[in-house]
C-alpha cells in the first residue's frame, strides 16, 4: 500500500493525516490499520519509533465515527492503556491531532495529578480514554469509572507494562471490560508472560511484525567507551563537549544518579534537565517541553521515561550506566534514528558492567564497536578466587569427635 488513501480511512481522518504532514504509512500502519478496521483482534510487534501510535489511533477514530454512538457516562467507548504518564500524554496529543475534524472526544487519566478533573471528564463519558493502569484502577475502585460498556481496548507497550509490574492490574482491567470487544496489543518484545496475556484475552488475533523482536534499528551507530566507575562523570563531560546544543538523551539506572548527572552537565554549561518517577507531573512536563523545543536539549532519564519520549531529532543517546536487562538497552537507543533519520549511541562501560555488555551484544547478534581498548579484567584481591572473584572462606579445622555426639564446633 503506497498511501493512506488506500487503507480505507474516512475522509476527516485522512484530512487530519495530510495536515499533520504525512502521506505514506509506515509498515506497521499499513499492516495494522486494515486489520483493526475489520474489527479483528491484533497482536502487533513493533519497536517504538515505528509509527504504531497512529497505527491504532487512526482506525479507532474511524471506527467510533462509523458507530455513531454516544459515550456512556462514567465510561468510554474505547480504552487505551499506557505504562507511563509521558506515553499516555503523547497518545492523547495524537488523538487530538487526528480527530481534529471529527466529533470524537477523549480524556487522559494518570497519577501524579489531582483526580477531580479526570472524574468530571469520566462523568460525562468520553469516546477514547487513555489511561495508566494504577490511576484507572483507582477510579474503578471508587466507582467513578466503569468499563462494562467499553467495546475496544488497546494495550500499548505491553512489555513495559510487564517490566513495571502492571500485568496483574492489566488483567483486572481487562476482566472489567465487557466480553464483546476488540482487543489490540502492541509490544516490542514477546516474553512468556505477554504471550500468555495475549492467549487469555485476545480472540484469534492476527499478528503483524515489522521488526525482529528486541533488535535495534540498523541506522544507529553504536559505540562503547570503557571507563572506570570513578571516571564516568569526567568521561561524560568530555564526550558531551563537542555535542553542545544537540538533542541528547542520557540514561541512568537510578533517579538519584539522573539528578547528579544533570547537575554536573549544567555546571559545565549544558542546558539539561532530569526526568524520573520522583519528579512531579509539572516538573516532568516542563522538562519534556524544554527538550522538545530545544530550550534544554539534554535530557537525563531513567528507564521509566524511556518509552514515553517520542521526539524526532534526537541525535545522540548515551548510556551513562548500562541497564540490567538487555532489552532495555534496545529501547533506550531506540530514542534516536527515528522517522528515517540516522542516530548515534554511546555506552560508558565500567569493568563491572562487562557482563551486561556481553548480554546486550548477544541479544543483538552483533558487537558494539569500542572507542578505546578494553582494560583487562581486574586481578582478584588477596583472598579471592582467581576464576570467580569471590572471597574464599577459610575452612575451620573440624573438631575431632564422634558424629552425632552433640558437640558444638569451636566458636
Amino acid at each position: 500500500m503506497s498511501d493512506f488513501n488506500s487503507l480505507g480511512l474516512a475522509e476527516p481522518v485522512l484530512r487530519a493525516v495530510t495536515e499533520a504532514g504525512y502521506d505514506q504509512p509506515t509498515p506497521i500502519q499499513a499492516q495494522a490499520i486494515p486489520v483493526m478496521l475489520k474489527g479483528g483482534d491484533l497482536m502487533g510487534l513493533a519497536q517504538t519509533g515505528t509509527g504504531k501510535t497512529a497505527a491504532f489511533v487512526l482506525p479507532l477514530i474511524d471506527q467510533l465515527m462509523a458507530d455513531g454512538k454516544r459515550p456512556p457516562g462514567r465510561s468510554c467507548r474505547a480504552l487505551v492503556l499506557a505504562p507511563t504518564r509521558e506515553l499516555a500524554a503523547q497518545i492523547g496529543q495524537s488523538i487530538k491531532t487526528y480527530s481534529e475534524h471529527t466529533p470524537i472526544s477523549h480524556a487522559v487519566v494518570f497519577g501524579g495529578v489531582k483526580p477531580g478533573p479526570q472524574v468530571r471528564a469520566l462523568a460525562r463519558g468520553v469516546d477514547i480514554l487513555v489511561a495508566t493502569p494504577g490511576r484507572l484502577l483507582d477510579h474503578l475502585g471508587a466507582g467513578k469509572a466503569r468499563l462494562d460498556l467499553t467495546t475496544r481496548v488497546v494495550l500499548d507497550e505491553a512489555d513495559q507494562m510487564l517490566d513495571l509490574g502492571f500485568i496483574p492490574a492489566i488483567r483486572r482491567i481487562l476482566t472489567a471490560v465487557g466480553p464483546d470487544r476488540q482487543t489490540v496489543m502492541f509490544s516490542a518484545t514477546m516474553p512468556k508472560q505477554i504471550k500468555k496475556l495475549a492467549e487469555d484475552f485476545l480472540v484469534s488475533p492476527k499478528t503483524v511484525s515489522v521488526t525482529p523482536p528486541s533488535r535495534p534499528v540498523e541506522r544507529i551507530d553504536q559505540k562503547v567507551l570503557f571507563v572506570d566507575p570513578v571516571d564516568k562523570a569526567k568521561a561524560l563531560v568530555d564526550l558531551m563537549a563537542p555535542e553542545a546544543g544537540k538533542r541528547t538523551i542520557i540514561f541512568t539506572r537510578t533517579k538519584h544518579r539522573a539528578d547528579r548527572v544533570a547537575k554536573k552537565l549544567v555546571s559545565y554549561g549544558h542546558k539539561a534537565h532530569a526526568i524520573h518517577g520522583n519528579k512531579s507531573q509539572g516538573q516532568r512536563e516542563r522538562a519534556l517541553d524544554a527538550f522538545k523545543t530545544g530550550a534544554a536539549p539534554v535530557l537525563v532519564a531513567t528507564d521509566i521515561a524511556a518509552r514515553g519520549i517520542d521526539v524526532d531529532g534526537v541525535e545522540l543517546v548515551v548510556n551513562f550506566e548500562l541497564p540490567n536487562v538487555a532489552e532495555s538497552y534496545v529501547h533506550r537507543i531506540g530514542r534516536t534514528a527515528r522517522a528515517g533519520a540516522s542516530g548515534r549511541a554511546v555506552a560508558l562501560c565500567a569493568p563491572d558492567e562487562r557482563a551486561l555488555l556481553a548480554a546486550i551484544e548477544k541479544l543483538m547478534g552483533r558487537s558494539v564497536e569500542p572507542l578505546n581498548d578494553a582494560p583487562p579484567p581486574p586481578k582478584p584481591a588477596k583472598g579471592e578466587d582467581a576464576k570467580s572473584g569471590q572471597h574464599r572462606r577459610r575452612r575451620r579445622p573440624r573438631r575431632k569427635g564422634p558424629r552425632g555426639s552433640g558437640e558444638k564446633q569451636a566458636a
